[in-house]
């Protein structure tokens, strides 16, 4: 397969064309895409929800941008959280009972040459070696149930491939993807 340049990837994000010659593997690595999406959001919203001790395992090991500044970055209605187990402390501790209505959710793949460890060796096709971006739009209540008002909210995600899914040979389900960047705003 061509390396992806710079020409090439204007012409896919204008164009809508394909780096891949095969029609076939265009589809697919396009599946790979809403269907990491999809899962994504099925799961993540859910946790929210019900399952606050599991909200950290969405996010990926904490680690620094090579100028310093930390990963994952998470910015949750303006204010910025250090860590993935501080979002978690945070909904279980501070946040009242959640429901989120999912309106509508876009990907986009921003890096289709991401090199996870791990993955190295993936084909393009695999959906293994790629960024994604999604955004997600939807209603929330905050609090009980039948007294709550729904809002409306926005977020944002980065989405890099879980290297221990690469190597999960056990048959054990592990996230395929994690969260590398998050922005969630309330619309107001």
């Amino acid at each position: 397969m061509a390396t992806l340049t710079a020409d090439t990837a204007t012409k896919i994000s204008t164009e809508g064309l394909s780096e891949f010659s095969d029609l076939r593997d265009a589809l697919f690595y396009r599946l790979n895409v809403i269907s990491a999406a999809g899962l994504f959001v099925d799961t993540y919203y859910p946790a929210l929800s019900s399952s606050r001790a599991d909200i950290a395992s969405f996010y990926m090991p904490a680690s620094a941008m090579p100028d310093g500044k930390p990963l994952p970055v998470i910015v949750y209605n303006g204010n910025v959280i250090p860590d993935p187990t501080a979002m978690q402390t945070l909904f279980q501790e501070q946040m009242p009972e959640a429901r989120y209505e999912i309106q509508d959710y876009d990907c986009q793949v921003l890096n289709p040459h991401y090199i996870a460890e791990g993955t190295q060796g993936s084909s393009p096709a695999s959906g293994k070696n790629m960024t994604i971006l999604v955004t997600v739009s939807g209603h929330v209540k905050f609090g009980e149930p039948r007294a709550a008002t729904m809002r409306g909210f926005s977020e944002n995600f980065v989405l890099i491939p879980n290297p221990a899914a690469a190597t999960n040979t056990r048959g054990k389900h592990i996230k395929g993807w994690l969260i590398q960047s998050q922005n969630f705003r309330l619309v107001v």
